[in-house]
């Protein structure tokens, strides 16, 4: 066939496993990534939602000029800017780093995790200011520390409202690892270079590349569809999600249960503890 001289769909599949080889680079990287800007994404979500000081105003800016710049131009700042510094820092400082042992990795890294936290810290953000002031001033007046309360109450709802978002996140991030090449990094899209640079075949390489990352998509999709499942939060029989007292109080009282943790509110005034008193009227409202 003519078609088949400029294009030739065995060459296809047979360059598939050849560039699967590279598979488990590209997962280490958005991998990685992911969880670098997971933990950025929320210290700058958390920042900007109890609108600190100062570092509002640096968290904004940070999220302003990340979002505002290409992802390849951060990792070219990264590849080339993160040596100039640290041998700034040896010099300055009498430090002995040995920029050669860092690999290549590491600098893509660091770009694409900062990269990816600036849209996550977006949508944390978003979920964070989406669970209801009703129980976060429940589990305050439970005497719980906001550390607590956020890592009790906040997170476990946020996720659940953030999760799609951070889905998407990961699948952008997993194909935005083809442009780790910029960086020395061969991963399956610098893979589908060189043997295209070698057979001179590159419209096959990359169309099997497509094929590699749809399916790479397809599971990844698949796998946090059931996380997303075990995660969610059920109703509880003839109970309707709509936010009344009642409601949040048997929340806050169930993972004090589960939690085995001892409420304490003291008044300010005399200094009295009241738990006694705070259980009553709960046990009150569950009456009613």
């Amino acid at each position: 066939m003519i078609l088949s001289v400029y294009f030739d769909i065995h060459k296809v599949f047979s360059q598939i496993p050849e560039l699967s080889k590279k598979i488990p680079i590209t997962l280490e990287l958005a991998l990685v990534a992911m969880l670098i800007s997971l933990v950025i994404g929320l210290l700058v979500a958390v920042i900007r939602v109890k609108r600190i000081p100062v570092l509002t105003q640096i968290a904004k800016f940070y999220v302003s000029i990340i979002r505002g710049t290409p992802m390849i131009v951060q990792l070219y700042i990264a590849y080339f800017g993160i040596p100039i510094l640290l041998r700034s820092m040896n010099n300055n400082f009498g430090w002995d780093i040995n920029i050669r042992i860092i690999p290549n990795i590491a600098y893509a890294f660091a770009a694409l995790g900062i990269y990816q936290s600036a849209y996550t810290s977006e949508t944390i953000r978003a979920a964070l200011q989406s669970v209801d002031k009703g129980e976060i001033e429940a589990a305050q007046a439970m005497g719980m520390s906001y550390p607590q309360i956020l890592w009790h109450v906040i997170i476990p709802e946020a996720l659940e409202i953030a999760l799609p978002g951070l889905i998407n996140s990961l699948i952008g991030l997993i194909k935005g690892t083809s442009l780790a090449f910029s960086c020395g990094v061969v991963e399956i899209t610098a893979q589908a270079k060189i043997i295209g640079g070698r057979t001179y075949r590159y419209l096959e390489g990359y169309v099997a590349l497509a094929i590699i990352y749809w399916i790479i998509t397809i599971i990844i999709e698949q796998i946090l569809k059931l996380v997303e499942r075990k995660i969610s939060i059920p109703e509880q029989v003839g109970e309707k999600k709509d936010g009344t007292i009642k409601t949040l109080i048997n929340k806050i009282k169930a993972l004090f249960n589960k939690n085995k943790v001892v409420p304490l509110v003291e008044s300010k005034t005399n200094e009295l503890v009241v738990e006694a008193n705070f259980n009553d009227s709960f046990d009150k409202d569950g009456d009613e």
